[in-house]
């Protein structure tokens, strides 16, 4: 057994004599798993009375017959021509209220019967036909967007009926009363679009009880989608079923989804070629996704992507540097997109491990050889390994929505950037995450982050308190617990004020351009932008204040002493300097640094085997080399030579040391 590696492979769009090269170039680079039939859909129902298996039974016998590890995909994450002409409900309708034709994909509408009934049958007729040669089933393909044609506004008030039982209590949940909203009958609800709740996009909404409960439905309608698939599979197969997703990916609440994967795999396109922290964060979230257990890296690119403005190539060393990054959060797969590389349409340029021409001897290729070779090495030692965190971070959909479609706050916050301001903070101690859901038990960590926690919804006060109460630490940032599961404001005190020990009154909210600084111990002082809180301390001590404005001198951060433990109040949006050194205050109450917290640009993480045994993964980001000491005896896993404790390891740019 060994970590899976390979990627997604589309033998129907070539003919079979490109199928032998493939082959000997998948034995060349250690390919041992093959992801097939992702959009097949058209191919294997041409028509709505047909099936035609040729292309797909022609793909999977190969594989067998190479011996390949198979992830098959059902196909359906885009429906074929026929099904748009002869059903078109089944395309969607958009924001502005225009229905599509037939096109692109993410264009099925997840409420349409046709839709539904048909990707069932076809993920029926696939698991009954192959279930005796898949490792795992691969559903539909990076689900997204949302629909709002007249089959999902009557899905909508079904979901809603179910929600809130009846009128009255959707009416109070709502705040209808306002602006003459008070609904009478289900028929008169529509969906929160640019015709009825919406002005200038989706983040401007007169109702965020209404826009926030349908992205809830919208995400729960693209579940239904696959939960039909996976009920079909399940009739003739027991292998897990999952589907790709897409990290920090807005329209999808994935904690929603998490019941219902067997395991959780996704798709890694960081914007550039500094995003190593925000890689790390996301990987964390995909961990978390299933409660820390292994997850699949089920695409990245090998060298460059097709869909953006401009698209970089991945320098030297890069990809089996954020290759081994996956693994080091938990990642038991590493697989691409794609194996080889399209012949036409919009990803024909999208990086492959084999281009056009076939070769084997570019750099590309060379550098998935070598990644392959080093998987083969290291074997199945990482396989099923955990990440052992005492930290950790809530993530929260909810949040998200709904802080970035309030008026009244400042539109240049985004959740995601706070957030990730707080992770980059742990992230450079050497500290393992885990980034978890508000509904996440959290009796097994001494530091909890909840950045931007606007939704509070129910019990999580508690728990937060709990966390603090037995001797934990909470770090809890400004505009958190400010309004309920319907967006709506606290009548009296918000339920964390007494965790917190404050108490904020108002708010100031201003360009970017503009900054506060704030005066912090044991440095200089660091700037603050965006918001700022104006903090009245109730029982908490300060921390950090405010050095600019007419609230100079008053509160920016304060500590709560709660229990056995305390909790911090973040009232501003500190540069990441100020960040740092509040979690780093967290951080060192625990003793959770890592042995190299100071040393910029390398990576620590630790997974831990079944048996107990500790994996350190020393990934180093810079472009020149980094020197550092051993904290104890181990072996190097790729070389399998002994490491002392006190010797100097040094990684050369953009290296990694795996030690046991």
């Amino acid at each position: 057994m060994r970590v899976l590696f390979g990627g997604d492979y589309n033998p129907e769009q070539w003919p079979e004599r490109v199928w032998k090269d493939d082959y000997r170039l998948f034995d060349a680079a250690s390919i041992n798993t093959v992801t097939l039939g992702v959009f097949t859909w058209a191919l294997t129902q041409p028509r709505e009375d047909a099936y035609d298996f040729t292309a797909l039974d022609a793909a999977v016998t190969r594989a067998v017959a190479e011996g390949r590890t198979i992830c098959l995909a059902t196909g359906t994450g885009a429906h074929p021509p026929w099904m748009a002409r002869a059903y078109p409900e089944v395309t969607r309708v958009d924001f502005e209220g225009r229905r599509h034709r037939y096109g692109q994909r993410h264009n099925s509408c997840p409420s349409s019967p046709a839709f539904r009934r048909f990707s069932a049958a076809v993920a029926g007729r696939i698991a009954a036909r192959y279930a005796s040669v898949v490792t795992a089933w691969h559903v539909g393909n990076e689900y997204g967007g949302a629909c709002y044609c007249p089959l999902c506004a009557a899905a909508f008030r079904r979901w809603l009926r179910e929600r809130y039982g009846g009128l009255d209590a959707l009416n109070e949940a709502w705040y209808t009363r306002f602006w003459s909203h008070t609904f009478t009958d289900w028929d008169e609800i529509e969906p929160p679009n640019a015709l009825t709740e919406h002005w200038r996009g989706p983040d401007h909404t007169a109702f965020q009880g209404i826009t926030l409960d349908y992205l809830r439905f919208t995400s729960d309608a693209m579940l239904a989608n696959f939960r039909d698939e996976k009920a079909a599979i399940r009739a003739s197969s027991d292998a897990p079923v999952t589907t790709n997703l897409m990290g920090m990916y807005k329209p999808v609440d994935y904690h929603r989804w998490a019941p219902h994967l067997d395991f959780a795999s996704w798709d890694n396109y960081p914007p550039d070629d500094t995003a190593h922290a925000r890689m790390a964060f996301t990987h964390d979230l995909m961990r978390g996704i299933k409660g820390g257990a292994p997850f699949w890296l089920m695409e990245q690119t090998p060298s460059t992507t097709a869909s953006r403005q401009v698209n970089p190539v991945k320098r030297p060393g890069v990809m089996r540097l954020w290759s081994w990054q996956a693994v080091a959060h938990g990642a038991d797969a590493v697989l691409f997109f794609q194996l080889r590389a399209s012949r036409g349409a919009c990803e024909k340029y999208h990086g492959a491990v084999i281009g056009h021409a076939g070769r084997d001897d570019t750099r590309v290729f060379r550098e998935v050889a070598a990644l392959g070779a080093e998987l083969r090495v290291l074997g199945g030692v990482t396989l099923g390994a955990r990440t052992p965190a005492r930290v950790a971070l809530l993530f929260d959909w909810d949040s998200w929505w709904a802080l970035e479609m309030t008026d009244g706050l400042n539109r240049h916050l985004r959740y995601t950037e706070i957030v990730l301001a707080y992770h980059r903070a742990v992230w450079a101690c050497g500290t393992d995450l885990d980034a978890v859901a508000v509904t996440a038990d959290l009796s097994g960590y001494d530091v909890v982050l909840a950045p931007a926690l606007h939704v509070l919804a129910d019990g999580v006060a508690e728990r937060l308190a709990e966390v603090a109460a037995r001797g934990g630490t909470v770090v809890v940032t400004f505009l958190s617990g400010l309004v309920d599961a319907h967006a709506r404001a606290y009548l009296g005190d918000p339920p964390l004020t007494s965790l917190l020990g404050v108490r904020v009154d108002e708010w100031d909210s201003r360009e970017p351009a503009t900054v506060n600084p704030v005066t912090l111990p044991g440095g200089p002082d660091v700037a603050a932008r965006l918001h700022f809180d104006l903090i009245t301390p109730v029982t908490a001590a300060v921390e950090g204040v405010y050095g600019a404005d007419f609230y100079a001198g008053t509160p920016a951060v304060t500590r709560n002493e709660y229990g056995g433990g305390e909790a911090w109040y973040v009232g501003t949006a500190l540069e990441q300097a100020g960040v740092d050194r509040v979690v780093r205050r967290a951080l060192d109450r625990h003793g959770l640094a890592g042995p190299y917290a100071d040393v910029a640009g390398l990576e620590v993480a630790t997974r831990v085997t079944a048996d107990g045994v500790p994996l350190t993964f020393l990934l180093n980001h810079r472009d020149e080399p980094v020197e550092v000491v051993a904290d104890r005896d181990a072996t190097d896993l790729l070389t399998g030579a002994p490491v002392t404790g006190g010797a100097t390891l040094r990684l050369a740019p953009k290296d990694v040391l795996i030690l046991r």
